[in-house]
């Protein structure tokens, strides 16, 4: 089977031919490359609608033979750039007489890994321009398990890198002044599964207006952004019992990226399998082998139905052609280990619970992450219990060895008995904690709430935060919802009794800005 794979989502006009049978790839690309700044729409598509005939013409040239299917790369991405895209893949299916397949954009990132590593079911971690997510397979489709709340990684470098008046793409040019520079310190935000950068872009650009060195805010805002998403790729990992990981996007290319993830990974006891870096960035040949994939399973669009996507979320596209894995809880035994703290059982109903030190940050970062965020749990627990919400008691705490001495709450977590009325009661809890208190939990996963015959409980407070945003009230919500998507197949009576369980305490319209959440895009 010989499918022709079209990439033109941006900046690459790209065409490739995926061989099947010889498990070859013949890619052709022509980048668009800007004067200045970023990357314009209407300038990127007229590139595209010069250089994608000749892409085309080029690779058919040098591959020969008949084309079983034409994929193209429906979404996400530039509308002018996707339309042009679309145009020429429908013109070719027609010629050809050959099927045609929408491909998304994103999904490609992830299969083309898989494929080429031979991975069974891994933990995938998109890195480029206008994205950033993590994504896990479940019940047929790749659920978004983490993402950015803002803006992409590419886009929040190549921001600051125009502001120094460096040339589209900026992320090699961070990549060379960081290796020359020193640690800086600059906002990290991680809530539950999710990153922001918007604001880290103008804090490296704050620093550089204050006389700090390029190459030391380069190797800040490097650090910075690479342990957000090393730490979000590894809570998906604890989350979903995975031991593989596949990393994809052009930003994936960054040497430093692949260092934290491999050494998160090994630390794990969990493989990494990074393509070439002509997979990494936009290709035609991840489009050509979904694509392959796609045509296998019979998953086709009619000429006058493939109309392009802008906005594609990942979870949106039926994974037809892969079978649904299963992946056991690991046996408990006396000491577990987490995302980011080994728990160790003591006598008498007890546990000590340490941030452990995470190789992959900065050492002056991963000492401040631990040494807050213990501070910052044992205060919570504290003023939680005090407000009726139950959590364990802190017996003692060692903020040399960043641990803590707790009681043992719970028989079990929350996602090995999932319950309409349990998640009712978490509901409670969260709206408890946000009127009551005035702060959020910032990691309600199903892996931090224990269940018992009597009680629902609350763990694990360390990327909690005072506010009285109702952003960041609905954000614990979100976090919440998007953990279940691991869990069960039917998340929409779940929403209904967390929801029941929050507006039985609040009367916020916590409703209507968990909407605006979930339905918000995060393609800019």
């Amino acid at each position: 089977m010989r499918v022709l794979g079209i990439e033109g989502t941006a900046w690459a006009a790209s065409a490739a031919i995926y061989d099947s049978d010889l498990e070859g790839v013949t890619i052709r690309t022509d980048p668009f490359r800007p004067p200045e700044g970023g990357i314009d729409p209407s300038e990127a598509a007229e590139h595209m609608s010069s250089a994608l005939p000749e892409v085309i013409a080029a690779v058919l040239a040098d591959d020969g033979g008949e084309i079983d299917a034409i994929a193209f790369a429906r979404g996400p991405g530039l509308g002018p750039c996707l339309r042009v895209t679309a145009t020429a893949a429908r013109a070719l299916a027609i010629r050809l007489d050959a099927p045609l397949v929408g491909v998304n954009h994103m999904v490609a990132h992830l299969e083309v890994g898989r494929h080429l590593g031979e991975l069974d079911d891994p933990i995938g971690l998109n890195a480029s321009g206008a994205n950033a997510h993590v994504l896990g397979f479940r019940n047929g489709r790749y659920r978004v398990l983490g993402e950015t709340m803002d803006t992409g990684v590419g886009n929040a470098i190549d921001k600051f890198t125009r502001y120094l008046g460096w040339s589209h793409p900026g992320g090699p040019k961070v990549e060379r002044h960081a290796a020359e520079g020193e640690y800086v310190e600059l906002p990290y935000v991680v809530k539950g599964m999710d990153f922001s950068f918007a604001g880290l872009s103008s804090a490296a650009q704050q620093l550089v207006d204050e006389g700090v060195a390029i190459e030391d805010v380069c190797c800040g805002l490097q650090e910075t952004i690479f342990a957000m998403l090393t730490e979000v790729t590894e809570r998906a990992l604890a989350l979903t019992y995975r031991d593989e990981v596949v990393l994809g996007g052009g930003v994936a290319q960054n040497a430093r990226l692949q260092e934290m993830i491999t050494e998160m990974a090994e630390a794990r006891g969990a493989s990494v399998y990074i393509p070439p870096a002509r997979f990494l960035r936009d290709n035609a040949g991840m489009i050509a082998i979904t694509g392959a994939y796609m045509h296998r399973a019979g998953e086709h669009l009619a000429v006058d139905a493939s109309t392009c996507l802008p906005e594609y979320r990942p979870e949106a596209v039926p994974i037809t052609w892969r079978e649904e894995p299963t992946h056991a809880p690991p046996t408990r035994t006396r000491t577990q280990q987490g995302a980011e703290a080994i728990i160790e059982s003591l006598d008498g109903g007890r546990l000590r619970k340490r941030r452990a030190p995470k190789s992959y940050r900065h050492p002056t970062l991963d000492a401040s992450i631990r040494r807050r965020r213990t501070i910052r749990e044992a205060r919570l627990l504290h003023r939680s219990r005090r407000c009726g919400i139950p959590t364990p008691v802190v017996l003692d705490i060692d903020l040399e060895d960043h641990a803590m001495v707790l009681t043992a709450v719970g028989s079990h977590d929350l996602r090995d008995s999932l319950s309409a009325k349990t998640v009712e009661r978490v509901g409670r809890h969260l709206a408890t904690m946000h009127e009551d208190i005035g702060f959020v939990h910032g990691d309600p996963t199903v892996r931090n709430v224990r269940v018992d015959e009597e009680r629902v409980y609350l763990i694990d407070f360390g990327l909690g935060f005072r506010t009285d945003d109702l952003e960041d009230w609905a954000m614990d919500l979100h976090i919440f919802l998007q953990s279940l998507q691991d869990v069960t197949d039917t998340l929409e009576p779940f929403r209904v009794a967390l929801l029941k369980g929050y507006t039985s305490v609040s009367d916020v319209p916590i409703a209507d800005q968990l909407d605006e959440i979930e339905g918000r895009g995060r393609y800019r």
